[in-house]
């Protein structure tokens, strides 16, 4: 299967209802690398590798988001893969600075 590198921006109620923590379970759930973080718009940033249809159904569960959440729109952008993560995580903002 194809190798394939997401970005994907989610906008709603997706900040402070364990969104972050939701998509790395998921993601590591589904042998995905990349990384989760909150941005300063609101919006939660998702950059993902893996195979191209586990990708899909991991858009499919990014768009359910967690029980708290309201996911209203999402957008994606696919790309080749770089090979540069080791696993899934969480990113948190430097001490000091929301996010």
């Amino acid at each position: 299967m194809p190798q394939k590198r997401i970005t994907v921006r989610v906008m709603g109620r997706v900040q402070m209802v364990m969104f972050r923590d939701f998509a790395k379970r998921k993601a590591r759930g589904l042998g995905l690398m990349g990384f989760v973080k909150n941005d300063t718009d609101g919006s939660v940033r998702v950059v993902a590798e893996g195979d191209e249809e586990v990708l899909k159904r991991f858009i499919e569960l990014l768009r359910e988001g967690p029980i708290f959440g309201k996911v209203e729109n999402i957008m994606v952008d696919w790309e080749e893969p770089t090979f540069e993560f080791t696993s899934f995580e969480i990113i948190y903002p430097p001490a000091g600075r929301a996010g």
